[in-house]
């Protein structure tokens, strides 16, 4: 059984990927090429993909869950009707 990251933690992790991929699809240098290394294998791990690809979407598998999970707790607390 693996451990859910917390939902921040994997956000955190998406808008990372997304910058250092942009930086490194603009101006492609040996240090973007190694930070984009880095948030490929720290978004790996993270969702316990083996692929950048497969990560990506279980990423928005867990965040889906999360929504989920926000609005099924959101509907458990809503006051009742008078």
């Amino acid at each position: 059984m693996m451990l859910l990251p917390a939902e921040k933690d994997l956000r955190a992790a998406l808008a990372r990927f997304a910058q250092v991929r942009i930086e490194h699809d603009v101006r492609p240098t040996g240090t973007t090429s190694l930070a984009l290394e880095d948030v490929t294998r720290a978004l790996c791990t993270l969702t316990g993909a083996t692929t950048v690809e497969d990560a990506l979407r279980e990423a928005d598998a867990l965040l889906d869950r999360c929504r989920t999970a926000r609005v099924g707790a959101a509907k458990r607390t809503a006051p009742l009707a008078a």
